[in-house]
């Protein structure tokens, strides 16, 4: 028997990261540990993709706040420098829970805070190109949860992956290590991305698994209230709080504001991300895809829809060799906005009357449901924030709505 009071904190902690590590050898090999039906899984709770790269911040500690999908008793952080040109040291990366008091600020709950290590070590460097996960964070997190994600590094190692649209504060301590900090003092600054932090997994019984949407500024958020979680994944998540935890899925959001299916641009495109947005995840069961309306409005547009439904094949067929359905989303009109034109119109129907006939495993009608019925080639006024494009709160509610929760279950 070991004695846990006799062990120093060094090797208490290694030891308590052995076994976590061993119940999730469980949840991947069920047969290894206990009964199959009981064993704790990872899941995937939050996720932003790599859209860009930010000068970095060194001698910063970046207080990344994320709000996740589904709970667990224990959680892992995936951090990123994906689209970095240099290594990337970390010297210091922690988790917390955020402290809602008030307005929501950079502290954490009393007695939340968590270092968060690699392989048992406190720092780590991350090639250019790569991700580490690290290892399992002793952090009880409840669903719908808004974490504090800290990582502070020293030096500048060049240009840092980030995700520009979070639509969300994150938080500054300009000078220092404070990623420790539970307190709000030294954080003075205020920001609107998330600098490395690119997906957060927790340990459930029985999981579920996750659904993916995959999209561009439609799925990102664009045009929601700042600050209230209101993308159409979040409150579809929202939507499936009714299910029984044994059954509500996590739901990832893998869009990227003025992303494309066909051509890199404002992060890689669609098919190119799969990697690392989609199959990289874990536990993914559904893909939900929404991308298209770039490529037919973007410079320079898109004028084949063979091309874009060619695609849309290639990311079934990709997806279906990882075990992982997919289900289509018709594009939404733009009647109105600076880049429409009868024929990019003309395009969107063809393409979505191709979703509509067989090209996924299921299809969401996105179209139908936030088209104005007296001018089909826009959006109802109602669910426009004024551009003619994007959806204010209630038209990613409609988004939201629009999804048969059956639709995201094998």
């Amino acid at each position: 028997m070991i004695h846990l009071r006799r062990l120093t904190g060094t090797r208490r902690h290694c030891l308590a990261v052995l076994l976590l590590t061993v119940l999730s050898t469980a949840a991947t090999f069920p047969g290894a540990v206990g009964r199959a039906e009981t064993a704790p899984q990872w899941t995937g709770t939050w996720e932003a993709a790599a859209s860009g790269t930010a000068p970095a911040l060194p001698g910063t500690s970046i207080r990344n706040v994320v709000h996740i999908s589904v709970g667990g008793t224990v959680a892992r952080i995936r951090l990123s420098n994906r689209l970095g040109t240099s290594p990337l040291r970390l010297d210091a990366v922690t988790v917390a829970l955020q402290r809602a008091h008030g307005p929501a600020g950079p502290e954490a709950v009393p007695g939340s805070l968590r270092t968060a290590t690699f392989a048992g070590a406190t720092s780590v460097t991350v090639p250019p190109g790569e991700d580490r996960v690290t290892d399992a964070v002793p952090l009880a997190v409840p669903a719908d949860a808004n974490l504090l994600v800290t990582v502070h590094t020293s030096a500048d190692c060049g240009p840092a992956t980030y995700h520009r649209t979070s639509l969300q504060t994150g938080f500054l301590a300009r000078s220092g290590n404070h990623a420790a900090d539970p307190g709000a003092t030294a954080y003075t600054g205020r920001m609107s991305h998330w600098y490395y932090v690119t997906g957060v997994d927790v340990l459930r019984p029985a999981a579920p698994d996750s659904v993916v949407a995959l999209g561009d500024s439609l799925t990102d958020g664009n045009g929601s209230s700042y600050g209230t979680n209101h993308r159409w994944p979040d409150l579809l998540s929202r939507r499936l709080r009714g299910l029984s935890a044994e059954r509500r899925p996590g739901v990832l959001n893998a869009g990227i504001s003025g992303n494309r299916l066909l051509r890199d641009g404002v992060g890689p495109s669609a098919l190119s991300r799969l990697d690392a947005d989609v199959f990289s995840r874990t536990g993914v069961r559904t893909l939900v895809v929404l991308e298209g309306v770039n490529d037919l409005k973007g410079t320079p547009p898109e004028t084949d829809p063979g091309a874009l439904v060619r695609a849309y094949r290639r990311i079934v067929a990709r997806a279906h060799a990882h075990g992982i359905r997919v289900v289509g989303a018709t594009l939404t009109p733009f009647g109105g906005h600076g880049s429409w034109t009868p024929a990019r119109e003309g395009l969107r129907h063809e393409i979505n009357a191709l979703i509509r006939g067989g090209l996924f495993d299921g299809v969401v009608d996105f179209d139908r449901a936030v088209r104005d019925p007296g001018r089909p080639d826009r959006i109802r006024p109602a669910y426009d924030p004024g551009d003619h494009l994007h959806f204010n709160d209630l038209g990613m509610k409609a988004l939201a709505d629009a999804i048969d929760p059956a639709l995201l279950s094998r």
